[in-house]
């Protein structure tokens, strides 16, 4: 069951609290041979200032219960990495249980990556990267903010801030054969990238390496803001805001699953705001995007699996929620439900794969929707009264689910409505726009 697999790798990847240890506190001058002798349980706190010679996390090894945590200062001022010609500026190479967070990475506009596991490293897991400010990373779009280059699992990446860079957060390698698995994406906001805010690359048959899962496994993307409003590329280099690949075909990992949901995703002038393949439950999600798509479910590298898109709130001027197959796919359980679409059309989808959708042209969204067409600090997607209550819907196969009973705003639904939220009038929670989550 997906529930108490859940319910284990929340316990695992939110452990980031040492247990024992000694805490030590660093300069510019001193950090990095302070670094290279930590062990499990030991905190670096590194003071206000400008660091140059990079964080190289190489060989650092914690545990589930006393990972090492190197980490900024919590007052005002910062300590800030500034990135080096020729080297990316957090280096991760074979390590596990370590937390990195509140530094700011300046990338200088340089060709340096923000954090990188590095491709020549054997694996890197449980590494969490929290509170990271990653800036001055666009210098091209292959200028990557959070990288990773070999096997990786149990990550967790939360409350970073990524603006302008060539690519928000890339992992996996191009090739499939650096496999992420098993992560938690969470409450990050990743504006303005040139190419993707965020993309999870396809895996082939999935490597061995001493404690990689082989069980099935979940990747949480959850509660984020992807937006390309401003700088995107456009024409042939043109990305979707988010792209997740498809997991192995056989073998270990082929009933992986993405689950996407809580987040907001506004805006992209040439690509659609999600696109994905493989075993993906999309849901409680809002998606806005005035100058194309909004969701296309369809072949990449391979071909779409097992999909449940659910409980979604929509508004493009082009494709709603397309979900295509290649001729002569094999038959999955795919089903799309409960949505609030509002597109040119709203849902271009196989025969059968559709119910309990609220499916309108994206010029009415209007009059479902408070303030759909507003700019960001005064959108709102919240239902008007009496619009989109009262659908009818099967929801037994979503129990599965985490938070699949949940809305946007965390609220509990005890109504039907369809999209995003459950209920109606004035929004409660969260006022939309291009800062955290909470």
């Amino acid at each position: 069951m997906i529930k108490p697999l859940l319910a284990l790798i929340s316990t695992i990847l939110l452990t980031n609290t040492a247990v024992g240890g000694t805490a030590y506190t660093a300069t510019p001058d001193t950090y990095v041979a302070r670094l290279r002798e930590l062990a499990p349980g030991d905190r670096l706190t590194l003071s206000p200032g400008i660091y140059e010679r990079g964080l190289p996390i190489h060989n650092l090894n914690g545990t589930a219960q006393a990972p090492i945590v190197v980490a900024g200062p919590d007052g005002a001022l910062p300590a800030i990495l500034l990135a080096h010609a020729g080297r990316n500026t957090v280096s991760i190479v074979n390590s596990s249980h370590v937390t990195v967070r509140n530094l700011t990475l300046d990338g200088a506009g340089l060709p340096v990556d923000g954090v990188k596991c590095e491709g020549h490293a054997q694996w890197a897991h449980h590494i969490t990267l929290a509170n990271l400010d990653i800036r001055g990373h666009g210098n091209n779009q292959q200028t990557v903010g959070i990288s990773t280059k070999c096997p990786a699992w149990g990550w967790v990446i939360r409350e970073n801030r990524i603006v302008g860079a060539g690519t928000g957060i890339y992992l996996g390698n191009s090739d499939g054969n650096a496999p992420f698995v098993g992560g938690l994406i969470e409450h990050n906001v990743i504006l303005d990238t040139i190419g993707y805010n965020l993309q999870i690359k396809h895996q082939n048959r999935r490597p061995e390496p001493p404690g990689m899962p082989q069980e099935r496994s979940a990747t949480i993307i959850r509660d984020n803001v992807f937006s390309k409003e401003q700088g995107a590329s456009n024409g042939p280099m043109a990305r979707p805001n988010v792209l997740v690949g498809h997991f192995p075909l056989v073998g270990p990992g082929a009933n992986d699953l993405y689950l996407v949901h809580g987040n907001f995703f506004y805006q992209n002038p040439g690509e659609s705001l999600f696109q994905g393949e493989g075993n993906i439950a999309l849901y409680n999600n809002l998606f806005v995007n005035h100058a194309g798509d909004a969701v296309r479910i369809q072949p990449h590298n391979d071909t779409p699996r097992t999909i449940s898109v659910f409980y979604n709130t929509i508004v493009a001027s082009k494709n709603g929620i397309v979900l295509l197959r290649r001729e002569g796919d094999p038959e999955y359980g795919q089903f799309v439900a409960g949505n609030a679409v509002f597109g040119g059309p709203p849902l271009s989808l196989p025969v059968g794969s559709s119910s309990a959708n609220v499916a309108e042209h994206y010029e009415v969204a209007g009059s479902y929707l408070n303030a759909p067409f507003d700019p960001p600090e005064k959108l709102d997607l919240y239902p008007r009264p009496g619009r989109l209550k009262k659908i009818r819907m099967e929801t037994r196969s979503l129990h599965g689910y985490e938070g699949w009973d949940r809305d946007f705003n965390g609220n509990s639904r005890k109504d039907p409505f369809a999209g995003a939220y459950a209920g109606e009038g004035r929004n409660p929670g969260w006022p939309l726009g291009r800062n955290r989550k909470p």
